[in-house]
């Protein structure tokens, strides 16, 4: 594993440009899109703001409850990103090198993670929450099978539904490459399959006000069977772009229509689980609508026809680089400063107290990122 580890290291040294002392690779890159950046980045500003909200730092009218869609948007670009980076070798004809883009992933993902897992395991008091799924299901990235909110470290589920899918993904991968039809045919079948399963699942679980919420979140909202509707969208724009360049010309051409589409989608989804309780509606149809919304963001972010590809949003760049490394100390980081606004009667409701949570989070998380997730 160390020789392996060496290569991958030499390998991806001789495609980037020298690096300087306290200068992120990923920063000059020319391929670098300021669209994807501010994704990215809005992506993790309303996670957190989302997650802030449990501990008390709520917005007025509470629009910090719609943060969790960031997730969603996380989502569909890891799918269009990562999924590209699979796909682009079958393009030249060449086979997916299985074992170079595992050691990749592994040390891009795995060394910020355990050191994070490893404050939850032996500093309890640090947790947010005092439960806890068990530790073999975080090493193991299980820990969304069986999980309800309220836990420490309930976030990193979504790390370990990505996880899952891109072990999957390059054996999909391989099968489709040698069935045309099933270029189509797969990916309509996981999003209808999960459009099937959600509307059973949400029928096991309907109460006499709608469907159990403990219900939804252990078996809808967690888990990865019912939540691939965006990585697939991502994966599935990576292969256009890919494959069928002139598909991806008129998708771009489509941009400035798919911008005011991708929102309405996004209001009309929210819409849908703004009830006094969960409709079966809302879990079936919510997150499909959502993925849509956000790979119709995804794409105008990309297209030469609107600002968004060639505008760089000052910070924006910054915080997409350490968005990983936010996601993951965020609720540690929240906990403390809620803690302290608690002890020193600071008003948590206040626009002041959230920025604060939120500047400490991405210096927390530029530390993790410069000693542990960078190197």
């Amino acid at each position: 594993m160390p020789l392996l580890a060496s290569r991958v290291r030499n390998s991806v040294s001789e495609t980037t440009t020298p690096l300087r002392l306290g200068v992120d690779p990923r920063f000059t890159d020319r391929e670098r899109q300021p669209g994807l950046d501010l994704l990215r980045a809005l992506a993790i500003i309303v996670v957190v703001i989302y997650h802030a909200a449990l501990f008390g730092f709520k917005l007025p009218g509470r629009v910090d409850r719609f943060g969790w869609i960031g997730v969603d948007l996380f989502f569909v670009l890891s799918g269009y990103l990562i999924g590209g980076q699979l796909i682009a070798p079958l393009t030249r004809g060449r086979p997916i090198d299985l074992r170079r883009f595992f050691a990749r992933r592994a040390l891009r993902i795995i060394p910020a993670y355990f050191v994070i897992l490893a404050v939850y395991a032996f500093l309890p008091p640090w947790r947010e929450y005092p439960e806890m799924s068990p530790l073999w299901k975080f090493v193991f990235s299980l820990q969304n099978i069986g999980l309800h909110g309220g836990t420490a470290f309930s976030h990193a589920w979504s790390l370990a539904v990505e996880d899952q899918f891109y072990l999957l993904l390059p054996v999909i991968l391989i099968l489709v490459r040698r069935w045309a039809r099933a270029r189509f045919v797969v990916p309509c079948l996981i999003v209808l399959g999960g459009i099937g399963l959600r509307a059973f699942l949400a029928r096991q679980n309907l109460a006499e006000t709608g469907v159990s919420f403990r219900g939804f979140q252990t078996w809808i909202y967690y888990p990865t069977w019912t939540r691939l509707d965006p990585l697939v969208f991502g994966v599935v724009l990576a292969a256009i772009e890919k494959f069928r360049p002139r598909w991806w010309r008129r998708l771009m051409n489509l941009a400035p229509w798919l911008l005011l589409r991708g929102l309405a989608l996004l209001v009309y989804a929210l819409y849908l689980g703004e009830g006094d309780y969960l409709t079966a509606a809302a879990a079936i149809w919510q997150f499909p609508l959502i993925a849509l919304g956000m790979a119709a963001l995804l794409v105008c972010a990309v297209s030469p026809r609107l600002v968004l590809r060639r505008v760089k949003i000052p910070g924006a760049a910054f915080i997409a680089s350490i968005a990983y490394s936010a996601y993951l100390v965020q609720k540690l980081v929240i906990h403390f400063v809620s803690q302290f606004c608690v002890t020193h009667n600071i008003v948590l409701t206040s626009a002041g107290a959230l920025c604060v949570v939120e500047l400490c989070v991405y210096a927390v998380a530029t530390i993790l990122f410069l000693a542990v997730e960078r190197p």
